[in-house]
């Protein structure tokens, strides 16, 4: 039994960034673990593997609800022997991702895991983004309530200029623009900040400036999943 990590795309029809090896991974497996069921029917289905039939395959919904104690139970409806998929919404499993569930199952009983490559949007952005690739730190959503959010930007700033670290975070699509507006008004107008958005998209936008012209520069970013880098 193997435990594939499939990548997933992180723009549709993108499939040329994966390579052949993920359709080997397809090929050869049956049963899914998956963070939404009609991006997994679709993802897979879009690469037209022969002998596959999307309607045939068997798939499990492993997100965010998922507890650990119910990943037993999901890898017990899998027979025996038989490789398992773990795909994501976007993007690789595992990573900022429920996936790491099933890596944990994984490990813990001997199987072996088998990570494939493909498109990280987090990976992504920081090459893009010209910050420090030495010395990193991913935090995922930073708090909703405005207070406990302006402290937690301060402590980003705080902590990239002591360990010279680029802070890299994510926002929930509809609050992007919000953010940009909260980072210039709290922080340092010469912290530099890179906004990665809609990666691998056609639109895609990747730029970095520091937050005083980000201060006086509109960028629509609305809606669209985005990726925020800082360092000051």
């Amino acid at each position: 039994m193997n435990l594939y990590l499939i990548p997933s795309l992180l723009a549709a029809d993108s499939y040329a960034v994966l390579p052949p090896e993920t359709k080997e991974a397809i090929r050869t497996t049956k049963y899914f673990l998956v963070e939404d069921l009609r991006t997994a029917r679709r993802f897979i289905g879009g690469w037209k593997v022969e002998g596959v039939t999307v309607q045939e395959l068997n798939f499990q919904i492993l997100d965010k609800k998922t507890k650990p104690e119910q990943v037993e139970k999901l890898f017990k409806n899998i027979p025996k022997g038989e490789n398992v998929g773990v795909i994501s919404e976007a993007g690789c499993p595992g990573v900022a991702d429920p996936g790491a569930l099933a890596v944990q199952y994984a490990h813990n009983r001997n199987i072996r895991v088998k990570p494939l490559v493909g498109p990280s949007s987090i990976l992504l952005a920081l090459m893009a983004s010209g910050l420090s690739g030495q010395k990193f730190a991913f935090h995922g959503y930073l708090p909703i309530q405005k207070v406990d959010k302006v402290k937690a930007m301060k402590n980003l700033e705080r902590d990239s200029s002591k360990f010279y670290q680029a802070q890299i975070f994510m926002e929930t699509p509809f609050r992007n623009e919000a953010m940009i507006e909260d980072l210039c008004k709290n922080l340092s107008p010469t912290t530099k900040l890179c906004i990665a958005c809609n990666i691998n998209a056609e639109d895609e936008y990747i730029k970095t400036k520091t937050l005083k012209e980000w201060s006086k520069t509109k960028v629509d970013i609305h809606k669209k999943p985005t990726i925020f880098i800082l360092q000051a």
